[in-house]
């Protein structure tokens, strides 16, 4: 049951209106008059103690008779993007991850290569193809090699966890580890689809560009990291010492325990609280040049991996690009075909032992 107050956005009767999750129902928050803006755009500008205060508001209205006042049935409403995504970042936090993918990638070579434990590795994605939940991805076509044009025939997925920036930072002035809740609200789960034949002859000599543009899928609702007190844990050790930037002190992750579906099967565990590379390490390095933060910035952590076969964020790994199938509802499968469904779900620790609950995130595939 999705109970912390995660917020988002839904059209209901021709109107747009933000709103928070409480169990199969959602909160108004116009009509309780908390948030009575069409988007949680100014909300998240305000930062944190606005953040703080409407949180402390939901958190008495719930415990209210009159709450039922404000409940909207999920099944009577359409959700929407939770936010206007301003700017895309992605990133490629995991170690098990990219040794796997050098692995595989690069055979014969050092599967991770010296400069990958010294910054968070990223690049900058497409923002105008972030999606919400459910909307269908529509298979890519691209240049799949010297003499190939064609759709895409490795069309994979990537688990990954999205963290949505609130507070805006000027141009020139980097911000610090240390300020990492100041300017982020909270997360969302993230599917980063992935056109492997076509990112695997475009990476050479560059870095991902089409095979990555053409959708990103996240859940429509936000969990405050308020929501997650009870859920940060040590962060692997990192060896060697990180650039005087990066140095986060307690050096801390989030244990999120992903589970990835396909056609409705159970296939995977990521687990978050191994990234190499923690949230506020992320945010410092890419504002480290100067880059300033806009309101709706999104950067992803990269596909989350654990040491395990059954614990991998995407099917490159799952399938070891390939050449080892799984058994899919009685069929070897290793890539993504049309009419495929992959969910993205999330737990994680909550206070006095409950469990938070994140949104999940959807898609299925369509052919052009």
């Amino acid at each position: 049951m999705i109970d912390h107050l995660p917020l988002g956005v839904f059209r209901h009767a021709g109107t747009t209106r933000c709103a928070a999750r409480w169990g199969d129902d959602l909160i108004d928050l116009h009509e309780a008059g908390l948030l009575t803006a069409p988007t949680l755009r100014e909300f998240l500008a305000a930062g944190s103690q606005t953040w703080s205060r409407v949180r402390e508001e939901l958190l008495n209205l719930v415990g209210q008779d009159s709450l039922s006042r404000f409940l909207v049935p999920l099944a009577e409403v359409e959700l929407v993007l939770p936010f206007e995504v301003a700017d895309y970042v992605d990133f490629y936090s995991s170690e098990h991850h990219a040794a796997n993918v050098g692995k595989i990638f690069r055979p014969g070579q050092p599967p991770i290569l010296p400069n990958w434990r010294h910054l968070p590795i990223g690049y900058h994605g497409r923002a105008g193809t972030v999606v919400t939940s459910g909307t269908p991805v529509v298979r890519p076509s691209g240049l799949l090699g010297a003499d190939a044009v064609g759709p895409c025939r490795r069309l994979d997925i990537e688990a990954e966890v999205g963290f949505v920036v609130g507070v805006p930072s000027r141009m020139g002035v980097p911000v610090p580890v240390s300020d990492f809740a100041e300017h982020v609200f909270g997360v969302v789960l993230l599917n980063d689809w992935s056109a492997r034949d076509i990112q695997a002859f475009e990476y050479q000599p560059l870095g991902p560009f089409l095979g990555k543009s053409f959708a990103t899928s996240i859940s429509p609702w936000i969990t405050p990291l308020s929501a997650l007190s009870a859920a940060w844990v040590p962060a692997p050790v990192q060896d060697p010492p990180v650039a005087g930037h990066l140095a986060d002190d307690p050096h801390l992750g989030l244990d999120l325990r992903i589970t990835v579906t396909w056609n409705g099967v159970e296939v995977s565990r990521p687990p978050f609280a191994q990234m190499y590379w923690t949230p506020a390490q992320q945010l410092a390095h890419m504002t480290s040049n100067g880059a300033s933060l806009r309101t709706g910035d999104l950067f992803a952590s990269g596909t989350v991996s654990g040491p395990d076969r059954d614990q991998v964020g995407s099917f490159l790994e799952l399938t070891w690009g390939g050449a080892e199938p799984i058994t899919l509802n009685g069929t070897g499968r290793t890539f993504l075909e049309d009419g495929d469904t992959v969910v993205l779900s999330a737990r994680a620790p909550g206070p006095d032992g409950t469990i938070v609950e994140l949104g999940t995130v959807s898609g299925t595939i369509v052919g052009r």
